[in-house]
């Protein structure tokens, strides 16, 4: 039986943030919509966005909809809600990027200095999955 657990909750919600996260966040003036981002930027942008999208469905698909044991079931959910999580935290350690446009720094939350908003929010859906893993795992156990 599929039933709802906190930790399939926890699951849940992470994955569905990350399939609508990408339009709540970046769909406006500051991201696809800013006139001084080049094409090609907003392409990667809108790449983004979708890689969000399908991360997200196929989460849910997996933890709800797969034909799969439950451990399994589990183990691609939650791989499939980090990846773009991730991603994000990962894409820091590229030359040249920054977290936030100079025009719009002002408006974004610091942390020792420093932009806050995006490795924030990387290490607590991440720690929610991993809380969520092990919540899982061990009423598996029982």
């Amino acid at each position: 039986m599929n039933k709802l657990t906190i930790g399939k909750l926890l699951v849940s919600g992470v994955a569905t943030f990350t399939a609508v996260g990408g339009f709540l966040v970046d769909y406006n003036a500051t991201h696809i919509f800013n006139p001084k981002w080049p094409p090609h930027a907003k392409f990667h942008d809108a790449q983004t966005i979708s890689l969000g999208a399908l991360l997200g469905s196929l989460s849910l698909w997996a933890l709800w909809g797969a034909a799969l044991d439950q451990r399994a079931r589990l183990q691609a959910a939650v791989i499939l809600a980090s990846l773009y999580w991730i991603s994000q935290a990962t894409s820091l350690l590229f030359p040249n990027v920054a977290l936030v446009d100079p025009e719009f720094e002002a408006k974004v939350p610091k942390l020792f200095g420093r932009p806050a908003g995006q490795p924030v929010l990387d290490a607590c859906l991440l720690s929610v999955l991993a809380a969520a893993y092990v919540l899982e795992t061990r009423r598996h156990r029982n």
